[in-house]
């Protein structure tokens, strides 16, 4: 199963170059730029490890690149993401984020179903990844 969470994550996975190019947009539209990574992809798990601090500072690709490549040396078995933040006035909110690291095997979902009063039936998703513990769900 294929994660799809963010942009562009119905396509092949971004080259290097490609993720340069949208990192230089994000500085270039004034962002800060984060890089957060996590082993429970779940939908609805927006708080992702952060990899540092939001990159306030840096106007250049390359820099945000150099840290990218050190959060997949250290976390390359987990889902890491790029995140652009717009925090001027009026904003202050996610503009863009997309995945740029997956781990070799993406374990998928498993659809929980509960039934309720009356005839009403309940979903639930649950990662698979979570049935084993932090830090041994992708090995």
């Amino acid at each position: 199963m294929r994660l799809t969470q963010g942009c562009f994550s119905f396509l092949p996975d971004l080259t290097d170059e490609q993720i340069t190019k949208q990192i230089q947009y994000c500085l270039q539209q004034g962002w800060a730029v984060n890089i957060e990574f996590t082993d429970d992809p779940h939908p609805r798990n927006t708080y992702w490890e952060m990899w540092g601090l939001p990159m306030f500072d840096l106007r250049d690709a390359a820099g945000i690149m150099m840290e990218l490549t050190e959060c997949r040396r250290v976390y390359g078995d987990r889902y890491i993401r790029i995140t652009g933040f717009d925090s001027s006035h009026g904003w202050e909110s996610v503009k863009i984020s997309f995945i740029v690291n997956r781990p070799k095997e993406e374990a998928g979902f498993r659809l929980n179903r509960q039934e309720a009063s009356g005839r009403n039936i309940r979903y639930t998703t649950q990662a698979y990844a979570t049935d084993r513990p932090e830090g041994y769900r992708y090995i």
